[in-house]
């Protein structure tokens, strides 16, 4: 049974990056014709057409967008392997996904230690919602990520690393919070559908019966309390993060019954970890963190 080549991969991931076979063969220093036919050589071994044309572009067909990630990461696993046979140290870029709140109040010191331990990783970080994360894991487009309860661990390795304390947050002008029905007929504040925050407020307000009146979406926790500051609403934020934006006294806060309260943050990843990932694994698994 064939294999596929790295260097069939390789031109293949040049050509979607170059956007055209003629900059990518300008790019890998090789004669047009040479990439066309290692293209079509590769579309005839999976049996798919991996680009439709585009005027006078390439355009990724539906298994050339499938087949991209797979690209990407056997190709860094590849640089990876050599790189640590010759050096014992992880080398080359490293994809980590993260929750905003994490991103902001927890990773900073963790990702100051792991550069300084490993300068030859370039560690791009990216944020979303524990949903988002997941499913950029599941296809390979990031190698691993920090989530928060609760998600699915099907298919996933997982490693609890942080333990968070979730409050919910009012203006001021909202002197006590204890049911559900005390926020009936206010605005919900929150990151976008994906959140596992949101998903357990949204169950304690169902249990209670209530439904918010209005929910407003936003994309970052400096956005979120200020709104609520300013009168707008509620939301739910990890304690760390309000510490960490020296917000505490800008909002008013309630606490929240102890199966919402107590939250760990989990590190996930799929399949066999990378040599970065690895030292990562070490470092936040032995507590240091």
């Amino acid at each position: 049974m064939r294999t596929i080549d790295l260097d069939s991969l390789e031109i293949f991931r040049a050509v979607v990056s170059e956007g055209g076979v003629i900059r990518a063969a300008g790019r890998l220093n090789r004669v047009q014709s040479n990439v066309t036919t290692r293209i079509r050589q590769l579309e005839e071994r999976l049996g798919q057409k991996l680009f439709l044309r585009d005027g006078r572009s390439l355009a990724l067909a539906p298994a050339g967008r499938k087949l991209l990630p797979y690209a990407e990461r056997l190709l860094r696993l590849a640089e990876e392997a050599e790189s640590e046979l010759r050096s014992e140290q992880p080398l080359g870029t490293f994809r980590l996904g993260s929750l905003e709140s994490t991103a902001g109040s927890r990773l900073p010191s963790v990702l100051s230690r792991f550069h300084k331990r490993y300068p030859g990783v370039v560690v791009e970080l990216v944020s979303g919602t524990t949903g988002a994360l997941i499913k950029r894991v599941e296809a390979f487009d990031i190698e691993a990520a920090f989530v928060s309860q609760p998600f699915s661990t099907e298919g996933l390795e997982t490693l609890a690393v942080f333990e968070e304390e979730l409050v919910l947050i009012t203006a001021h002008s909202v002197e006590t919070v204890t049911r559900p029905g005390d926020l009936a007929g206010s605005t919900l504040i929150a990151f976008a559908q994906g959140c596992s925050y949101r998903r357990l407020l949204e169950q304690w307000l169902g249990k209670g019966g209530v439904v918010p009146a209005r929910s407003l979406e936003f994309s970052s926790y400096q956005a979120m309390i200020a709104c609520v500051a300013a009168g707008t609403g509620f939301a739910v934020v990890p304690l760390s993060v309000l510490k960490a934006l020296r917000a505490t006294a800008d909002v008013r806060q309630h606490a929240l019954p102890e199966r919402i309260r107590r939250n760990r943050t989990h590190l996930v990843w799929r399949g066999a970890p990378s040599v970065a990932l690895m030292r990562l694994i070490e470092m936040v698994g032995k507590g240091s963190a």
